[in-house]
């Protein structure tokens, strides 16, 4: 039962991530520097680290669920990470590059600006809901 506490720890520092950056954090920026062209490239940036750090937390909680052996409660489990994995690789290598092109060429930034938002809130709903799993029942 070792690996549960490590994992519950783990979903919760992702959970927490994702929401200090994205209701935090990024707002804050934006308020307070008041420039979208320079606040902009900080929260790339940051949102960037954030996928980083998911993917890196994802690939230990995987090894951690599975290694509670398989069993009927580790398949949510396991897709919740594997969903909120993919989307970050998506947010980091796809989205992330459409958004520079966009601010480049004067393409559709706000399509791109919503998309990546909707993977945000899809991987904080998965990080939440795997460590909604994760805490233990009474």
């Amino acid at each position: 039962m070792r690996f549960q506490r490590q994992a519950l720890m783990l979903a919760a520092l992702w959970w927490g991530g994702i929401t200090a950056l994205s209701f935090l954090a990024v707002p804050t920026l934006f308020a307070t520097l008041g420039n979208p062209a320079v606040a902009g490239p900080v929260a790339a940036k940051l949102f960037s680290l954030q996928c980083q750090a998911g993917l890196v937390i994802g690939v230990v909680l995987l090894a951690l669920v599975r290694q509670g052996g398989p069993s009927p409660q580790a398949y949510p489990l396991l897709g919740l990470i594997c969903v909120a994995m993919a989307l970050a690789v998506l947010q980091e290598f796809v989205v992330a590059s459409h958004i520079v092109t966009a601010r480049a060429s004067g393409g559709n930034l706000k399509l791109w600006h919503g998309l990546g938002s909707a993977m945000v809130l899809v991987q904080w709903l998965c990080s939440g809901a795997l460590l909604w799993r994760l805490m233990p029942r009474r």
